[in-house]
């Protein structure tokens, strides 16, 4: 056998096919150091099974596909076959008569390898089996590389061994002979794992032997516990018979107690709500006189504002004269002064009208004397600037003085209203007066302060009621909670009760419930929802009924037949359901259930009923082929067969489960009928509680106005024995304030003199200034006409002429100003004097209103005292229906707590009752378990 080709693709360097062929016996492959050529032997080692990448100059088996270059991408397999010309017959056994044989071998980025031999897929065993006994192979001698002739020289006994039975073709017959003894070996082990097994399983039976004879004994040892259990849960349910006869008695003497305690306190309600009436009654007689009383102080508050008000506004209206008296004064020298500013205008613009024609025939003359003009205009500049400053101080004194008279006459003006608030205290400064309001305060003080006594005892005694109400929403809360638990455990049972119930009936199946929704039948019942069977007969029913049970009941059958083509899956049942009243017998199972469909009474009409077996067996003899007898825990006997089921799936005990079901709901509503009502009372406490809380914080506040009003009355009463003492202290700080006064306004009237003579000074100054002022401005107009007529010369014809033409335009606008400020100040003028005229008529106009005011104030203050009286008896009338009232509340808190009490004491009887019963039915349920009977246990 001799390779003949080599085919390499994505191979390390070999990323394209390539071919490389073997023609002679003798191939050399010559190259570069670099260019593949180790890559050739490694293509033949991996081929035939090489398996270690560091043999392959690599890290991972994947290494040897090609991994890509800067011009190439990597590739993602990596294939090599090996062609063996075979013509000679080498090769032995199946492949002998194959003339080439074709071995190839593929791996992926994967790391899997896949062998093919001759174009069929292989293990990795079948080709380095080919090889055996030929000299090639991954690690054979015939494949010669770099120290291969020093490992052979150098090679040990053993190592050399190897080479040689290669070489001799008998190194296959000890493969062969080393995996035939691997196997005999794995046998052996196995035999010897299955004989312990076998040993293993022979033990355990044993055991098993003795835990079934253990558990025999365990049955008939917990048939005799479950007995036992059963006659102790007869003997304690028969006690709690007697206990709920008792605790039924308990309930009905304490109902008896509540009810006569509520009629109690429904006669104190209807005497507090006649003493309500009362008080209503009178206090509408003491609204009607407080208001009276009030529409009196409320009449003399307005006429002691009404006439304090026109004392206001007439000292207001004096003052108001006063200003526009003054204010016509200052307008009037307004008036002097704009018209004399008027008349020097018109002056002015006579003056301009000629200098205007003179500057027009002088304007070649005038650039000689330009320098001479700007010479003299400097110097009057300087006379102007002196004659300024002297104007400015002397309208500043004058300014001064004036505002300083002014300060004085108001200071004057003042000293008079204090000089008259003085006389008007000193007469007020009376000791009677001081002494009658003294007396008054006390009075009130006293009244304020019993007013307090009494909110501070209403406050007592609510807070009282608020401490026995939460002491009683703290109980019924408890109650409450109580019975939430016991509602909740009673639904938590239904709802398990109602999810096996839907099991057994077969309710939870997907493509039934999809069917009778489409049919229309979704709300119909099931016939063991429809049936009322008699206690103890629950067992035998569903016996006899078996998947009647579950089966639907419908008025129509027509429907249903026109629709179960589209039932896909499922089983399900229908039945008329409409009820027969024939009894069947009064032997017949019929008679044991009521409520029952026809078609399920005749099967249960052919059931006779037995009280045993015995009994049962006895009238067996006696029935036809078609007729049956069952016996109360479900064993069915017939002429020729017998039939008992003591299953316990999910469709076992479907009758009593919906018999418990619907005792269930009436507990229910009986739970929540009671948990309504202790919830009621409750919100019934609670609301009582917030009632009397803001009772209490209304009070609260009533009784913290109360205290303002009696703090402030104290402090009146405290501020009225002080003025008391500092009277005649007052009176002579008045006399002495008095006499201070009079000497500083002989000092004003003297400082005012002066500063009138110094302001009339100032103003003969300002007069003098005046006329100066006169001649130079006619001096400054003279030189700028002068300078204007210079300049005119020096510049051109239009400006000069143009600019005598501003000068003259400016004046004519400042004429028509001060003639328009004029008119506005003779318009003014008018205003201020019709302003005196009508102060002067409010003035003479306010005196009789006042008169009139004083004298109605005297009548009101009468008026006042005798409604006070009024008052007083009207009040001392509420205060009595009050008391009243008050008394009737104290024995409605003591009825409503017997009340509270007696509810209590009903609440825990029906706890009593009701944990009785829970405890009763608990104990049937788990005697019901046992399958023995109160009957027959006792």
């Amino acid at each position: 056998m001799r390779l003949s080709k080599i085919k390499l693709a994505g191979f390390k360097s070999f990323v394209d096919p390539t071919n490389i062929t073997f023609p002679s016996s003798l191939v050399g492959v010559v190259g570069p150091n670099g260019c593949g050529k180790s890559n050739v032997i490694d293509a033949v080692r991996w081929v035939m099974g090489e398996s270690s990448a560091s043999r392959l100059r690599g890290d991972s088996i994947t290494d040897v596909i090609f991994n890509g270059s800067s011009a190439r991408k990597p590739v993602g397999a990596a294939s090599v076959e090996l062609l063996f010309d075979n013509s000679e017959t080498t090769l032995e056994g199946q492949y002998a008569k194959y003339a080439e044989i074709s071995i190839r071998r593929e791996v992926t980025r994967d790391g899997i390898s896949s062998y093919f031999l001759n174009g069929t897929r292989c293990r990795r065993k079948d080709i380095t089996g080919v090889f055996l006994g030929t000299g090639l192979g991954p690690r054979s001698y015939s494949i010669i590389e770099q120290g291969m002739i020093s490992r052979l020289i150098e090679a040990k006994p053993e190592e050399m061994r190897v080479f040689l039975e290669e070489a001799a073709g008998i190194s296959k017959y000890k493969d062969r002979r080393r995996e035939t003894s691997n196997r005999i070996k794995r046998t052996k082990e196995n035999l010897d794992r299955l004989l312990d097994v076998v040993e293993e399983v022979e033990k355990q039976i044993r055991h098993l032997d003795r835990q079934a004879k253990t558990a025999e004994r365990y049955g008939r040892y917990k048939q005799d516990e479950r007995r036992t259990a059963a006659e102790l849960l007869a003997l304690r349910t028969k006690d709690l018979d007697d206990r709920a006869s008792q605790a039924n008695q308990t309930l009905s003497d304490r109902k008896t107690r509540l009810e006569a305690a509520i009629a109690e306190q429904r006669k104190v309600e209807a005497n507090i709500e006649e003493a309500r009436v009362l008080r209503t009654e009178r206090t509408d007689a003491f609204n009607d006189v407080q208001g009276r009383y009030y529409k009196v102080g409320s009449e003399i508050a307005r006429l002691e504002q009404s006439i304090e008000h026109a004392c206001e506004l007439r000292e207001r209206q004096e003052k108001d004269l006063q200003q526009a008296a003054a204010g016509a004064r200052e307008i009037v020298e307004h008036i002097d002064k704009d018209q004399s500013e008027i008349a020097e205008l018109e002056s002015t613009l006579n003056e301009l009208i000629p200098g205007l024609e003179q500057a027009r025939e002088s304007e070649r003359a005038s650039s000689e004397s330009l320098q001479k003009a700007e010479t003299a205009l400097a110097e009057w500049q300087q006379q102007w600037e002196t004659y300024t400053r002297k104007c400015s101080e002397a309208e500043q004194q004058r300014n001064v003085e004036q505002t300083r008279s002014e300060q004085l006459e108001s200071r004057l003006a003042s000293f008079g209203e204090r000089a008259k608030k003085l006389d008007e205290a000193k007469s007020a400064a009376s000791q009677d007066d001081l002494r009658k309001t003294l007396d008054e305060l006390a009075t009130r003080e006293q009244r304020k302060r019993q007013a307090r006594d009494e909110f501070e005892r209403h406050l007592a005694d609510i807070g009282d009621k608020i401490r026995k109400l939460r002491e009683q929403d703290s109980k019924l809360t408890k109650l409450v909670d109580e019975r939430r638990a016991l509602l909740q455990s009673a639904e938590g049972r239904y709802a398990s009760l109602d999810a096996l119930q839907k099991a057994a009936l077969g309710e939870g199946e997907d493509g039934i419930k999809a069917w009778l929704a489409g049919a229309g039948l979704e709300t119909n019942k099931r016939v063991a929802q429809t049936l009322d069977v008699e206690d103890g007969w629950e067992k035998a029913v569903e016996t006899v009924l078996g998947d009647y049970l579950q089966a639907v009941c419908v008025d129509d059958m027509e429907p249903v037949t026109d629709n179960i083509g589209k039932l896909q899956n499922g089983s399900a049942m229908f039945l008329d359901g409409r009820a027969s009243d024939a009894s069947g017998g009064a032997t017949s199972l019929a008679s044991r259930v009521s409520g029952a469909p026809v078609a399920v009474r005749e099967r249960l009409a052919a059931v006779q009923v037995a009280k045993s077996l015995s009994h049962a067996l006895s009238i067996r003899d006696r029935l036809t082929n078609d007729e049956s007898v069952i016996t109360r825990d479900g064993v069915w006997l017939g002429r020729n067969w017998l039939r008992v089921s003591r299953d316990r799936d999910t469709q076992a005990g479907v009758l009593s489960r919906e018999h418990e079901m619907r005792r269930l709901k009436n507990d229910i509503r009986e739970f929540r009928a009671r948990f309504d009502s202790a919830r009621k009372l409750v919100q019934d406490g609670r609301t009582r509680l917030t009632q009397l809380e803001e009772r209490r914080e209304s009070m609260q506040q009533d009784a913290a106005a109360l205290l303002n009003e009696y703090s402030e009355t104290k402090a009146a009463l405290d501020a009225a024995r002080y003025r008391l003492d500092q009277a005649d202290a007052r009176r002579s700080a008045i006399a002495e304030e008095s006499a201070d006064l009079h000497e500083e306004r002989i000092a004003a009237d003297e400082q005012l003199r002066e500063s009138k003579n110094r302001c009339r000074l100032a103003g003969d100054t300002l007069s003098e200034l005046e006329t100066q002022r006169q001649g130079l401005e006619a001096r400054r107009d003279e030189l700028r006409r002068e300078l204007d007529r210079v300049r005119q010369q020096a510049e051109e014809d239009r400006q000069a002429v143009q600019s005598i033409a501003i000068q003259f335009e400016s004046r004519r606008t400042s004429k028509e100003s001060a003639a328009q400020s004029l008119e506005r100040m003779q318009r003014q003028l008018v205003q201020f004097q019709h302003r005196e005229r009508e102060i002067r008529e409010q003035l003479a106009l306010s005196e009789a209103p006042l008169g009139e005011s004083r004298v109605r104030l005297e009548e009101q203050l009468a008026a006042r005292i005798e409604v006070e009286e009024e008052l007083a008896a009207a009040r001392k009338l509420v205060e009595d229906v009050e008391a009243r009232i008050r008394d009737l509340d104290q024995a409605r808190m003591q009825a409503d707590q017997q009340v509270d009490e007696a509810r209590t004491q009903v609440s825990e009887a029906e706890m009593a009752v009701q944990e009785v019963r829970v405890r009763r039915e608990g104990f049937a349920e788990q005697l019901q378990e046992t399958d023995f009977s109160i009957e027959t246990l006792l």
